[in-house]
């Protein structure tokens, strides 16, 4: 019978496996032995990962683990974010997004043997996983791989590697490729018979001086709130839709019934016109680009909403401004709101919905706006990476003096 010690209790950070006595393991699951030469034997939480590719590929680190375990995994990210910080609070079992659900992505490609190598960065390395499945990709993603490579093959003339951004939105995916100058016209033809075989909703390019619009039958668009908002090239979108319904909801439940809000870091308005009407919303964005469809969506359909172009790092709204409302959304970067979060804790607002994806910045964020007088209530944990380190949630914090 394996030692007590040997067991391992928890998965860390980076993924890794760890028993009672602090020994580390890779691909080690929760329930697993460790062995005296290091070998790992699988425990029931352990299972074979569905993907071929796995674990060389770095798309994803934890297919070894049970749904089970996983969400543990998220829950104890959490966890330990918050008590470095000293906080504790309800944390609610996480929403995780199903299999092959991810609808954007970014990939590289390179010439290798006079093939095109198209995928994900190999774990650990620079070397590309060439994707001949993928269990996280929404398939429409997915199908476009094998004719992508065709039509790289003919645009990719030298060795250097390309990175290829796709997203799915409402007239299908979005796709932008960085490094090629696909120059001439046969470049134009290739472009517009792929555009036109597959669908593509609009296919930009950028050699380095800013994407450009090569191929889009229509203006491309998102859905956010039941609105169609204008979907400038390359522009961010919560990973699954199922992740952007968990987050959605989790605000609307933080918020209630507020009539005057908020929207911090707005982006092109997922939050912001979830719950615009009969709220009146302020939407703080420092992207251009994302203001101005932001505006433009709103404005289409007499939505209460006023986008303003902010840089909230360089500028954040001061406790007076935030006073005015009955609710305040943010949703930061990964680097997290320190310097809104210090206007955050003397504003009088009396709710806050923090939207998260990173655990270790928000758990600082938390510190500071509950030393300023608010209480976090409740944690909802999103697992829309599914089967990687990568982990969002949304809180709600209520002033409690």
């Amino acid at each position: 019978m394996p030692e007590a010690e040997d067991l391992i209790i928890r998965v860390a950070g980076r993924g890794e496996g760890v028993t009672a006595d602090g020994r580390h393991a890779a691909l080690a699951a929760p329930g697993d032995w460790l062995t005296a030469d290091g070998a790992v034997v699988p425990g029931p939480h352990h299972q074979a990962a569905p993907c071929a590719h796995y674990p060389r590929c770095g798309g994803c680190q934890l297919q070894h683990l049970d749904d089970a375990s996983y969400g543990q995994f998220i829950v104890d990210r959490i966890v330990g974010a918050l008590a470095a910080q000293g906080l504790s609070t309800d944390i609610r079992p996480p929403i995780i997004s199903p299999p092959r659900s991810r609808r954007r992505a970014a990939f590289h490609a390179e010439r290798k043997g006079g093939q095109i190598i198209l995928g994900f960065s190999q774990s650990g390395s620079h070397d590309l996983v060439d994707l001949r499945e993928c269990w996280i990709l929404d398939p429409v993603l997915f199908a476009l791989l094998k004719p992508l490579r065709v039509l790289l093959g003919r645009l990719m003339t030298a060795k250097r590697r390309v990175e290829i951004q796709m997203t799915v939105i409402d007239q299908g995916v979005d796709m932008l490729i960085t490094g090629i100058a696909a120059e001439g016209l046969e470049a134009a033809e290739a472009i517009s018979a792929f555009g036109a075989k597959f669908g593509i909703a609009r296919l930009s390019i950028d050699n380095g001086l800013g994407p450009e619009t090569r191929w889009e039958p229509v203006g491309a668009t998102i859905t956010l709130g039941g609105v169609e908002v204008p979907f400038p090239t390359g522009s961010f979108l919560q990973a699954t839709p199922e992740g952007e319904a968990a987050l959605v909801a989790a605000v609307r439940e933080a918020i209630g019934p507020a009539t005057a809000v908020a929207d911090l870091f707005a982006g092109l308005g997922t939050f912001a016109l979830a719950v615009a009407s009969p709220a009146k919303l302020y939407a703080a964005e420092a992207g251009r680009d994302a203001v101005f469809a932001l505006k433009m969506a709103a404005g289409l359909k007499q939505l209460p909403v006023f986008a303003d172009h902010r840089d909230l790092y360089r500028r954040p709204l001061t406790a007076a401004e935030l006073d005015r409302f009955d609710a305040v959304i943010l949703d930061p970067p990964r680097a997290g709101a320190k310097e809104q979060a210090d206007g955050l804790a003397a504003s009088k607002s009396p709710i806050l919905a923090y939207v998260s994806c990173n655990p270790s910045t928000f758990g600082c964020d938390a510190k500071t706006i509950c030393e300023g007088g608010y209480a976090l209530d409740w944690i909802q944990p999103v697992g829309q990476f599914r089967w990687s380190t990568h982990i969002e949630l949304a809180a709600k914090f209520s002033r409690s003096r």
